[in-house]
């Protein structure tokens, strides 16, 4: 893009404290990743203060530019992976009764459960990579003024939370989240009270212009067009026959085949090739639905199936006659829960509950605009510390694994190697990096965990001066199945104890953006990967000229100008997003559960045990929960039988 183009999106305008490594290309070959201290000489800097005690301005979450795995969080696993090795570790000279490898939901619920099992003086220890508590529970925050606006970088909303499992939903009610309050602060109205709707942006690359027309809109709803829609997009005029047939026609596709029949087919052939091969669309219908699911699964119809497709009600399969599950619990309540910071404030919750003083406050509402007081968390005098910016490389344990005492856990800060002793390690990070961390597990337990591969994905969030732009053009949300980024959609309008949404079109707010960055035509793993890839080799400066860019193109209509309008970026990068979850397309149609890949991985491994999402493989904030429970529960069995075994 020309430097004049550049000037006109405003690429020039220093609206975001761009780190310096955040802007600029990243390797990502094997061999080139160095220590994380060598890598920041490389550029030229000064040694971070690792210790946020001794920084009072220490405050992740109103950092910007590039966040989520944020640089300084990867390379140290990366060099582990390659084959590094740190040999000569200090001793820090301290020993837990747990220590807990990575502090997202499921870590942070670990050693909650553990606490509760084991007595209020348990010793434990919570080390994460990131400079950060929350995983992909991730916060954004902005100033407008004197007010703050939140943002989530990652795990969104509490999901049907009243179908959760009695040890989630306990969670939550222990952490005082009354989850019924949400309908009052929750707006459901107000985004309909001022005629407000969904719209796709059909792009000039994909479709030939640039038309932005009602209807299909982001969160995955309303995947019809109105006649009057119909008749605008830029498609061929077979297209928009078969388009309308599509939306329209009660064709059984598959008649001849029994209804068992029907469901196999329709579970092993993409939602793609039952357009083409049955319903016999033109490709150009293809385009449009192509990146429909990709805030859900990651991938775009060419990797998920048909039968999927059909239970979230995408169009085709009126004529079926084939009934789909039950109403998921999902579809069974509101889409409401959610927390202005997304489950961030779940995860600050925890904290506030695990360490003393790290937050004022005692209720779901106040801990929304409380500021954590990141000095406490690595505190001597608790009985439960979290160490962050430090990188496990290593669990093992002190002897034979079956009848070990200890487990020595070392870990990598500021380009230095430590290592801790304890009882019990909860490993609470991804299932991937497991085998690098305890190379003496089996071969078929670190085969089934190096099994799933994450999904990658990108929130972005971007605070715009006033969203005169999108009441002007009568919109909340926008589809955009060719754009860079896959919509854009105001925020949720949830307003909760002292945090209030702006709702007034003339305020400052945020917009949400998502990127998936799949390779279609591959399985569905290799996207993943491929995604990987891409995003560790993108620098921030790509995002926002696509966020200008695109944000100008789909509201110019509104009068809104990216120069101008665009108060700052902060991009969630998450290589290792979403937990996989098995896709019927490219997995076994029935296994026993005991054969799946997450559950012989997740087996206790002597002292050391699996709690994450990917241990049940599913990316909900309460399997998180769950399995951090599950994970406590092996140990205190354990104990139990040890101490019967004792004859104690």
């Amino acid at each position: 893009m020309s430097k004049r183009r550049d000037r006109v999106l405003g690429m020039d305008r220093n609206v975001t404290r761009r780190d310096f490594l955040n802007g600029c290309a990243i390797a990502v070959g094997a061999s080139l990743v160095p220590t994380h201290s060598e890598w920041l000489h490389a550029f030229g800097a000064a040694e971070p203060d690792f210790d946020p005690k001794k920084n009072p301005n220490y405050y992740p979450p109103a950092k910007t530019g590039m966040r989520g795995s944020h640089d300084g969080s990867w390379e140290v696993a990366h060099a582990m992976r390659d084959g590094q090795t740190w040999p000569d570790p200090v001793d820090d000279k301290e020993s837990y009764d747990l220590v807990v490898v990575g502090g997202g939901i499921s870590g942070l619920a670990s050693a909650y459960f553990f606490r509760k099992f084991a007595g209020a003086n348990s010793k434990i220890l919570i080390l994460d990579n990131h400079d950060d508590f929350g995983g992909h529970a991730k916060r954004n925050e902005f100033k407008a003024g004197n007010r703050i606006l939140l943002g989530y970088g990652g795990t969104q909303s509490l999901e049907a939370p009243h179908h959760y499992s009695k040890v989630a939903f306990g969670l939550l009610q222990e952490l005082n989240i009354d989850v019924d309050r949400f309908h009052k602060y929750f707006d459901q109205s107000l985004y309909k009270s001022m005629n407000l709707k969904r719209a796709t942006f059909f792009d000039k690359e994909t479709f030939g212009k640039d038309v932005l027309l009602p209807g299909f809109g982001t969160h995955y709803l309303g995947l019809e067009y109105s006649q009057e829609t119909l008749a605008k997009i830029p498609i061929a005029e077979p297209a928009r026959q078969d388009l309308t047939r599509l939306q329209t026609t009660t064709v059984d596709y598959l008649a001849g085949l029994s209804p068992e029949e029907k469901r196999r087919k329709l579970i092993k052939t993409s939602y793609k090739d039952y357009l083409l091969e049955y319903v016999k669309v033109h490709p150009d219908v293809i385009k449009i639905f192509q990146t429909a699911p990709h805030g859900l699964y990651g991938v775009g119809i060419d990797a998920v199936s048909a039968w999927d497709c059909l239970e979230m009600d995408y169009p085709g399969f009126k004529g079926i006659q084939l009934q789909s599950s039950e109403d998921s619990p999902e579809q069974a309540e509101p889409y409401i829960f959610h927390f202005p910071d997304g489950n961030a404030s779940v995860a600050r919750l925890l904290v506030r509950s695990l360490v003393p003083g790290s937050a004022p406050g005692n209720t779901m509402e106040d801990i929304v605009t409380a500021r954590m007081n990141y000095g406490r968390l690595d505190n001597p005098d608790s009985s439960i510390r979290i160490r962050l910016n430090s990188t496990v490389v290593r669990a093992r344990h002190v002897g034979d694994p079956q009848s070990a005492s200890e487990v020595e856990i070392t870990y990598v800060r500021g380009g230095q190697a430590h290592k801790v002793k304890a009882a019990h390690c909860v490993l609470a990070c991804w299932n991937m990096v497991i085998p690098y961390l305890c190379p003496e597990m089996s071969e078929k337990q670190k085969a089934a965990l190096a099994y799933a591969v994450k999904i990658p994905l990108v929130y972005t969030n971007v605070q715009i001066r006033n969203w005169e732009a999108f009441q002007k053009l009568g919109l909340s949300s926008i589809y955009a199945p060719g754009g860079y980024f896959n919509g854009a959609s105001l925020d949720f309008p949830v307003s909760i104890g002292e945090y209030h949404f702006p709702s007034k079109p003339e305020d400052s707010c945020v917009l949400h953006l998502l990127r998936t960055p799949c390779k279609p035509g591959l399985p569905a793993k290799d996207q993943y990967r491929a995604g990987r890839y891409e995003l560790l080799s993108t620098p921030f400066d790509v995002f926002e000229r696509n966020i200008r860019d695109q944000l100008g193109r789909m509201l110019a209509g509104g009068g809104f100008d990216s120069a101008g309008d665009i108060e700052a970026i902060t991009v969630n990068r998450w290589p290792h997003g979403y937990a996989y979850e098995y896709n019927p397309l490219f997995e076994p149609l029935e296994r026993p559960d005991s054969q799946r890949p997450c559950v012989i991985g997740r087996q206790p491994f002597g002292r050391i045990h699996v709690a994450n999402s990917d241990a049940d493989g599913h990316a909900y904030t309460n399997i998180a929960i769950d399995q951090g429970y599950r994970a406590v529960r092996e140990i205190t069995a354990g104990e139990k039988h040890a101490t019967t075994s004792s004859g104690v």
